[in-house]
């Protein structure tokens, strides 16, 4: 009897083991920018996600024809996002520049996308007429905003906006307490897990960060962040390394986290 449960276990945990590296992921914070179109041509970016088991992947790009590109080889695995950036070196100046909200218009005007972002900005900042356009555009068009901010930068978002829709680019880069106290005070925060390694300890999921989860399960996203052509061969590794952590939560925890939530906010690739 005691062989029996011996087996009956070592049976259950290989069956949880193979679920675990089975499950499917949506990645919700990928660039695909023109530093890379060369190093990685779109066919094998493509490749790179079905090794990675990425059912689909939300790209944004500098400039935005990279999501295009993309598209147009795996237009049911690629999802939209439009980016305020049409080089690297706009990260820091967009937000005055008064050539930029035309140009998303127009862009806005011909394409259609689920997010606007990831774009950058911090503090007050939030506040200048930039930003406070794109606050008003996605709010127009139906799209989230993909934030890599502070929390104060996210709450002016929703003073703009009290029913934004805002993914919040790493989380913030902040520890559990202040994500739970955000989460808590927004209904339509989401947090995405871009480059972070803090929830995790060991390959388990890190306290503070467990009970975020478990409290929080509909409101996180996974993301390799592709932000340097040399990222996107990191993607396999970063989804081998999710899909372990992942299995220290509940499965159905883990399910929402690794793509049920990408599905069911962002939607299709078309």
């Amino acid at each position: 009897m005691r062989f029996l449960s011996l087996v009956i276990a070592v049976i259950a945990t290989a069956t949880v083991a193979r679920a675990a590296d089975e499950l499917p992921i949506f990645d919700a914070h990928m660039h695909y920018s023109h530093d890379a179109w060369s190093v990685v041509p779109p066919h094998e970016v493509v490749e790179i996600l079905k090794k990675a088991g990425i059912k689909r992947a939300m790209v944004s790009s500098s400039n935005n024809e990279g999501t295009k590109m993309l598209q147009d080889v795996a237009p049911g695995m690629i999802v939209p996002e439009l980016r305020p950036y049409r080089s690297r070196g706009e990260i820091s100046t967009w937000a005055k520049d008064p050539t930029l909200i035309p140009y998303l218009e127009d862009l806005l005007s011909k394409r259609k996308y689920r997010a606007i972002g990831e774009f950058h900005i911090y503090g007050a900042d939030a506040d200048l007429p930039n930003v406070r356009r794109v606050v008003e555009l996605a709010k127009q068009y139906g799209l989230y905003l993909h934030s890599h901010s502070d929390a104060d930068a996210v709450t002016r978002h929703f003073q703009q906006d009290p029913a934004a829709k805002v993914l919040w680019a790493h989380s913030g880069f902040e520890r559990p307490e202040k994500v739970r106290e955000m989460l808590r005070r927004y209904p339509t925060l989401w947090c995405d897990l871009a480059f972070l390694t803090a929830h995790v300890s060991n390959g388990k999921v890190a306290p503070g960060w467990r009970e975020l989860f478990i409290e929080f399960p509909d409101r996180f996203v996974l993301g390799s962040d592709t932000f340097t052509p040399e990222r996107w061969h990191y993607v396999i590794e970063n989804a081998r390394w999710s899909r372990q952590w992942l299995s220290d939560l509940p499965p159905d925890v883990a399910r929402k986290i690794a793509y049920e939530n990408g599905d069911r906010l962002f939607g299709g690739g078309q």
